[in-house]
């Protein structure tokens, strides 16, 4: 067959190239209204700013060691490791599909020996033998150098919408990976908060402990005396067991945070005791917190991305099952040069080619292709479900973050409006007790109660903190 003649057939085919079946990707629904010119509704009189940045919201912490355990946490993160390994997969995978649209060619290089009883091919050559017993008996040698080619003609779209699908999910990958990233800054921060408000609660109920235990030295030698009752000692023995008690679970909560954080960052277990053994203030969120616009959120969120990049590729995977139930056009060609000798493998006049198209149809497949689009249409359905389902997450995490967050700040004001009570009694008690119309036991009680005080106010302050973080993670900053 002469190559010349499958120009028409090429060219007819690439001309049909263009037709690509299955519904083209008109972008995401809209999954809670017109969202354009909406503000978040939960801000109440809170302090906001413009729209933040993505990426080093932390900083805004003024928190040297929690800038530190970031950086080192982006860095060496197993699980961040993990999600780049699948967005180089998804990557490659969308590179192979590309590659799969354009022709394969292969060189060949072939050598056979035959020997076949009965058969006389004539002209007496070297390669015939005569055989008495058989007859006539012809030992071949063949010797071919050359290439071959391959391609399937795309003619209803179905490779372009594999390549669109795969583009698409390595799109999703990159937003997962930076979910990822969103979802690592803030378990950093969350347990480098958590940290420091049990290290500044042991620290408190330390001095509290002591307090009672001379409280409680007081009251025995006045019960020696006779001037206390046994209540009374047994009543302070008991209430300084449950202070020392109260210890404990703070200790291995400290210790479990500690361990967070190592795992968190990469690191062996105990690999960040040295660093964040000294007891450190919770740190404090700034005035104004940027929050930006429920639009901004959709454009920034990477969940949101991803959903919506499967959301385009489970609609191009119907292009892929609609494209099945189309004919199918394969061309083939080959072209060699050889013989029956090494020395015809240098004449040129022994080339031989081939062009071989072949088209295929499975127009009775008793509905199987039918039933791949149908499925493939439920999986675009259910996408889509899911999209509107993690908008909505969203936003609902959004405002709940921010509701919290405000409220949280008035129970910080009260909380310091308590301490600044209980100073004042303290210095009060302490005027008396120097004047001699109040006892020592009465002045260690207040100064008790206002450590107590204290650690309700350290508590509010980290909640303040980690409402803060929550935030950062609902507007899905922490990538880059």
């Amino acid at each position: 067959m002469r190559t010349p003649a499958l120009l028409p057939l090429a060219l007819t085919s690439l001309l049909l190239t263009g037709c690509t079946v299955g519904p083209n990707y008109a972008g995401p629904p809209a999954a809670a209204g017109d969202l354009s010119h909406a503000n978040f509704v939960r801000t109440g009189n809170l302090a906001v700013a413009a729209a933040p940045g993505v990426a080093h919201w932390w900083e805004q912490l003024n928190d040297p060691l929690l800038n530190t355990l970031e950086t080192q946490a982006l860095a060496a993160s197993p699980d961040l490791a993990a999600a780049e390994a699948r967005l180089r997969q998804a990557r490659a995978s969308f590179r192979l599909e590309r590659a799969n649209q354009a022709p394969t060619a292969s060189a060949m290089a072939l050598y056979a020996h035959a020997r076949l009883p009965g058969v006389d091919l004539g002209g007496g050559s070297s390669n015939s033998e005569n055989d008495s017993a058989s007859g006539n008996t012809t030992s071949l040698n063949l010797y071919n150098v050359g290439f071959d080619a391959s391609w399937e003609v795309d003619l209803f779209g179905g490779q372009r919408r594999t390549v669109e699908a795969a583009r698409a999910e390595a799109e999703s990958a990159e937003a997962n990976l930076a979910d990822a990233q969103v979802s690592l800054t803030a378990e950093v921060a969350q347990a480098y908060i958590n940290l420091r408000d049990r290290q500044r609660r042991i620290a408190l109920n330390a001095k509290s402990v002591a307090m009672q235990e001379q409280m409680l030295a007081l009251t025995r030698d006045r019960f020696a005396q006779g001037t206390a009752s046994r209540l009374d000692v047994v009543r302070l023995q008991t209430q300084l067991e449950n202070t020392r008690a109260d210890t404990v679970p703070l200790d291995a909560e400290r210790e479990q945070y500690l361990d967070e954080l190592a795992t968190l960052t990469g690191q062996a277990l105990g690999a960040v005791d040295t660093a964040l053994a000294q007891t450190e203030p919770v740190p404090l969120p700034p005035t104004a917190v940027a929050i930006g616009d429920p639009a901004a959120l959709l454009r920034r969120r990477p969940d949101i991305r991803a959903a919506e990049r499967t959301l385009a590729a489970r609609t191009a995977r119907i292009g892929v099952a609609e494209a099945a139930r189309f004919p199918r056009l394969s061309l083939m060609g080959i072209i060699g040069l050889g013989g029956t000798s090494l020395s015809d493998l240098s004449d040129f006049g022994n080339v031989a080619a081939l062009g071989a198209p072949q088209l295929s149809w499975s127009f009775l497949d008793f509905g199987r292709n039918k039933a791949r689009v149908t499925q493939a249409e439920a999986a675009r359905d259910e996408a889509a479900a899911q999209y509107r389902g993690t908008v909505l997450t969203a936003l609902r995490d959004a405002e709940g973050s921010l509701s919290r967050y405000r409220n949280r700040r008035l129970v910080v004001a009260a909380q310091a409006r308590a301490q600044l009570s209980a100073d004042e009694a303290v210095a009060l008690s302490l005027q008396r007790y120097r004047a001699g119309t109040t006892t020592l036991i009465d002045l260690l009680d207040t100064q008790r109660q206002q450590i107590t005080v204290q650690q309700n106010l350290s508590l509010a302050q980290a909640g303040l903190t980690q409402d803060y973080v929550a935030i950062q993670k609902a507007l899905g900053l922490g990538w880059s």
